[in-house]
């Protein structure tokens, strides 16, 4: 490889942040609230899929991962997502049910973290989320035995077939599948600024109130 056709340094990729100052006197009562206004920020600024969120899981032997999935819900009571329960991050919070979401927002130089114990959707909540899908997504929740080792694209077409033959309009809910809810036991909300002095704010659970402390950048 000659030296006009290498890639960029990543240490020599640099952006400037700018952004309004995040002060704590601006925040809303709770991370809820707080997060409601920014996803609505997100939207209004046009990012792609404002709901991806990065979760990451650690299993009962202490072996972490992430991935991105998206976030399909969220109240006072927390932060929800569909997926398979036998796949590695339902593994996972099986096991260890705690996990850690993270909403990179870089186009308007934000970030949201929140942390925090996992349970699992009510049933008759995640049934009723399955049927508002669209119904190639949820014969493919039937098809993938999400995180298995799959032989080629060939099989999993042909087994997404075969499902879609034997429930050509209205498929049941699997048994393996439905939601977990992420309850914040902390949020922190990043607002990059200049020369690395970004705003750091974290609510943290103290019995039924939150506290807000300003972490260094």
């Amino acid at each position: 490889m000659d030296a006009t056709s290498r890639p960029p340094s990543p240490a020599g990729l640099r952006r400037t942040y700018e952004g309004h100052p995040l002060l704590e006197e601006d925040l809303a009562p709770d991370p809820i609230s707080q997060f409601a206004a920014w996803f609505g920020e997100a939207v209004d600024a046009g990012l792609p899929e404002p709901n991806a969120m990065v979760v990451a899981t650690c299993s009962a032997g202490g072996r972490p991962t992430a991935r991105t999935v998206l976030l399909k819900g969220y109240d006072e009571t927390g932060f929800v997502f569909y997926t398979n329960y036998e796949s590695r991050k339902g593994r996972d919070l099986t096991e260890n049910p705690r996990a850690c979401l993270l909403f990179p927002w870089h186009a308007i130089r934000r970030q949201v973290r929140v942390e925090g114990p996992v349970v699992r959707v009510p049933r008759e909540e995640s049934a009723a989320y399955f049927r508002s899908r669209p119904y190639g997504s949820r014969i493919g929740a039937w098809a993938s035995r999400q995180s298995a080792v799959v032989g080629s694209r060939r099989e999993l077409d042909e087994r997404y077939a075969r499902l879609a033959e034997r429930w050509p309009e209205d498929p049941p809910v699997p048994d393996f599948w439905g939601g977990f809810r992420v309850v914040p036991a902390e949020a922190e909300f990043w607002q990059g600024q200049l020369d690395r002095m970004h705003d750091r704010l974290r609510y943290r659970r103290a019995g039924d109130s939150w506290v807000v402390e300003r972490l260094a950048p």
